[in-house]
């Protein structure tokens, strides 16, 4: 099931298959559920593909599978899908029977037609479903709210009722609890706006380059709104948002069905122009994006492919990012618009896209925010009243003098069924009393939760982290560092003779 809204809740499915097997003589022994998954596709169906996995390797004590009804294997678009694995089921012997079906599965041609027809209706429902969300988001970015993501340098998220009245600004993480709310972007702090301006005449009136900007603000030491480092790519990110004269933009990529991520064209972006208060002039902001439309075409398409072979030949790859980070190079962005997409670029350039090159931008992303951590958890300690001593070659923590700690970050991969994995290799050199164990998001983009694991009580140097792990190490999970810096909180007490 999907969401918790509708019929078909886990719970209620669950209760209907009790009542089958009850009146059909069945012992349930084991359950397989995907609670709050899509079903337009297997991936990240955890409960379907451990049960396809344990039925083709022979490791199941039951010789029957109970089904709610047939779209519960999936809302798939290719009909034939549900129908595979549904046959690979009975190929090792399982009979599959229907719950909430008004026909018996026993492979009668009115059994076979029926469930063809139910399993085209179920894709059918997804196809119509998606459009009807589609129609109802675009009507409210035309309205002026505010579909998701972060506001930006420079704006902030507010909350508002049903009647347009303002609730107060959504911190980062924060979302709304009432289905009738709305958000809408709004200035943020004095300083922050006065910067984006800046950036924006340095960029238009004293012609610096995306990358002289940024390098100027992290001399400074300002962050971004996600508290990092800028790179060129963030600072074209501001020169290039409409947002900031007022604009609400949408539906530029699309995922539609689960099937491709899609650029669309600006043809079919959905707009709202001036829903927003615009914190930049849009005479400043449109000479910008002229700058950026002459840099595209100021390049033939031999000098941009020039540029991207002396950037493969740098580099030994290419991705969006590193094409974004060269400021000799148009912006990747450009590359796609003017060849169609960017691994039509790298294909004339002779560059063919290999998993392992995403790892490589990937671990380089880990270790700046590994960095970012390290001292963000310093920071924290030392706010409370702790004293830590960093070992610069090791980055073991020392804390108080009493304790010592490692930070680890553990990158997201995905199984080829997949399914969502952390390994963790523990520190059993250094042997810190506690490794605090940063879990990252499925994109590898921010942190997901953290684990603060003792070492007295690790009997692996290598643990292997699933969404769910169990009491023995979900004990040690947690949403924030909160908690290990209460670990550091030192209270002096006064000495009476």
């Amino acid at each position: 099931m999907s969401t918790e809204h509708q019929r078909y809740s886990t719970e209620n499915q669950s209760d209907a298959i009790g009542v089958y097997a009850a009146e059909r003589g069945y012992q349930v022994i084991q359950t397989y559920s995907d609670a709050g998954k899509s079903g337009l596709q297997i991936k990240g169906r955890d409960g379907l593909t451990q049960m396809l996995d344990d039925i083709q390797a022979g490791k199941t004590d039951f010789n029957t599978v109970l089904v709610y009804d047939i779209s519960r294997w999936g809302r798939f678009q290719d009909a034939d899908e549900s129908a595979y694995y549904e046959y690979i089921c009975k190929r090792a012997g399982i009979e599959i029977e229907y719950c909430a079906e008004q026909f018996e599965n026993d492979g009668s041609p009115v059994s076979t037609i029926v469930k063809g027809v139910k399993r085209a209706m179920a894709g059918e429902y997804s196809r119509e479903l998606s459009q009807k969300v589609f129609a109802g988001q675009s009507r409210l970015i035309e309205m002026g709210y505010r579909q998701g993501g972060p506001p930006g340098f420079g704006l902030r998220r507010m909350l508002i009722d049903e009647a347009g009245n303002q609730k107060g600004v959504l911190a980062r993480g924060e979302h709304k609890s009432i289905q009738t709310d709305r958000v809408v972007l709004v200035p943020g702090p004095v300083d922050e706006i006065a910067l984006v301006n800046k950036i924006f005449r340095s960029f238009v009136e004293d012609s610096q380059s995306e990358a002289m900007i940024a390098a100027e603000l992290n001399a400074k030491g300002i962050k971004t709104d996600l508290g990092r480092n800028w790179t060129p790519s963030v600072v074209r990110q501001i020169l290039s948002n409409e947002k900031y004269i007022g604009n609400n933009i949408w539906n530029r990529r699309s995922f539609k069905l689960k099937k491709h991520h899609v650029r669309n064209n600006p043809d079919n972006w959905v707009r709202s122009e001036g829903a927003f208060a615009a914190i930049v002039d849009t005479g400043l902001f449109a000479a910008a994006k002229a700058i950026f439309a002459a840099k595209a075409l100021r390049y033939s398409d031999e000098e941009m492919l020039d540029g991207l072979r002396g950037t493969l030949k740098a580099h030994g790859f290419l991705s969006g990012i590193v094409i974004d980070e060269a400021s000799a190079l148009p912006s990747s962005g450009a590359y796609q618009s003017r060849f169609g997409s960017l691994l039509r670029a790298y294909k004339l350039v002779g560059f063919t896209p290999d998993r392992d090159y995403r790892y490589i931008e990937i671990n380089k992303r880990l270790r700046r925010i590994h960095a970012e951590i390290v001292e963000s958890t310093i920071g924290g300690i030392e706010q409370i009243g702790g004293q830590v001593e960093l070992d610069t070659k090791t980055n073991l923590l020392t804390i108080n003098h009493e304790f010592s700690a490692s930070v680890v970050i553990a990158r997201c991969t995905q199984t080829r069924a997949g399914a969502y994995r952390w390994n963790i290799r523990l520190d059993t050199g250094l042997l810190p009393d506690i490794t605090v164990v940063v879990r990252m998001d499925q994109t590898n983009e921010t942190p997901l939760d953290y684990y603060l694991l003792p070492t007295a009580d690790m009997t692996r140097p290598k643990i292997r982290l699933s969404e769910s792990n169990g009491l023995s190490l979900d004990a040690f999970r947690l949403d924030s560092l909160k908690h290990f810096f209460a670990l550091s909180r030192r209270i002096s007490i006064l000495e009476v003779a």
